[in-house]
């Protein structure tokens, strides 16, 4: 196995790896208002050609995978799908992305499928607000599943929040209270929605030092050293506190200098940044008898053109992805 790394030096063992673009929630910073054009089921990758695709990615030296969507657990035959992918040799590390609508019912057998970590969307402990975020009305569904995920033995059981001002920047302290006696990763995240004009993104913007400052007015926070110190994630406690809140600063304190990570979406397009409108194309190769050698090729020619940094550096969240969000799997 060779050390991956693109042209700037940075080493890349992380793909991100979205399965579907279904999902069973409209987030209003993922989703169009009227919805996303959906894949045709034949433009999406069979677990076949996912797990022929990540074997040739670990073979090269990606040792993490997530799984992301839409929504992963709303595609069929997911459990069985992880136990074949954690058997995968060479991966080290397989975790889920989830917005918990299904983890009720999944939990303990994706558990016993080999996933050891997963993240759950969740910006509000309010069942209205979570109505109007998700357009869905599935909060005390979404609270089961984070239950059912520790009682599986998920540890620690991370969950993500997308923070937006005057929409829920008013739970911080509530939601980041959660650590005082479970151990819980509550995980603050800046705001950069992919479906809305540029007033209406900056209306609601809130910076990671804004975050910061009011997590300050409870108690002083001690930084933790994070395990995975390429992670976009800045770690603190508050005193005696079980859990960990975390910041996640895309646009104020970029992570650009130590991303790690490719993405792989599912109708087969390879995305070496989040925020960058260039993909390519690994499935027609796929699809037309491409060797693994040719396949690998591709992989390493789109790390190699990985840009420097994403392009939310302006004063106005320049809109430069050719998606929405649920398409892309972020």
């Amino acid at each position: 196995m060779t050390l991956l790394t693109d042209r700037y030096q940075r080493s890349i063992d992380y793909l991100r790896v979205s399965i579907t673009d279904h999902c069973n929630l409209r987030c209003i910073y993922c989703t169009p208002l009227g919805g996303a054009v959906k894949l045709d089921h034949q433009d999406i990758l069979s677990y076949e050609e996912f797990l022929r695709l990540i074997q040739i990615a670990v073979d090269m030296g990606i040792t993490k995978v997530r799984l992301t969507g839409g929504e992963p657990l709303v595609r069929k035959g997911v459990t069985h799908f992880c136990r074949r992918l954690a058997a995968l040799p060479g991966l080290q590390s397989l975790s889920l992305t989830t917005n918990g609508i299904l983890l009720e019912e999944l939990a303990e057998d994706l558990y016993g499928a080999g996933i050891r970590r997963v993240n759950i969307s969740l910006d509000t402990l309010q069942p209205q607000k979570f109505l109007h975020i998700t357009r869905r009305n599935e909060f005390e569904r979404v609270w089961r599943g984070i239950q059912a995920a520790e009682r599986a033995g998920f540890n620690p059981i991370k969950i993500n929040v997308v923070v937006m001002r005057g929409i829920n920047d008013d739970e911080i302290l509530e939601l980041a209270k959660l650590t005082l006696d479970r151990s819980y990763h509550i995980r603050f995240i800046e705001f950069m929605s992919m479906n809305n004009d540029n007033q209406w993104v900056l209306q609601h913007y809130i910076s990671a030092d804004e975050i910061l400052a009011k997590l300050l007015t409870v108690a002083s926070l001690e930084q933790i050293a994070s395990q995975n110190t390429n992670g976009p994630a800045r770690h603190f406690r508050w005193p005696d506190a079980k859990g960990i809140v975390g910041i996640i600063s895309p646009i104020s304190h970029h992570f650009c200098p130590s991303c790690n990570r490719i993405r792989l979406t599912a109708d087969g397009k390879l995305r070496n940044c989040l925020f960058s409108d260039q993909e390519v194309d690994i499935k027609s190769p796929l699809r037309q008898g491409a060797t693994d050698a040719d396949l690998s090729q591709i992989l390493r020619a789109s790390i190699g053109n990985k840009p420097k940094e994403h392009c939310l550096q302006s004063d106005v969240f320049r809109k430069c992805q050719n998606r929405p969000m649920v398409a892309i799997g972020g």
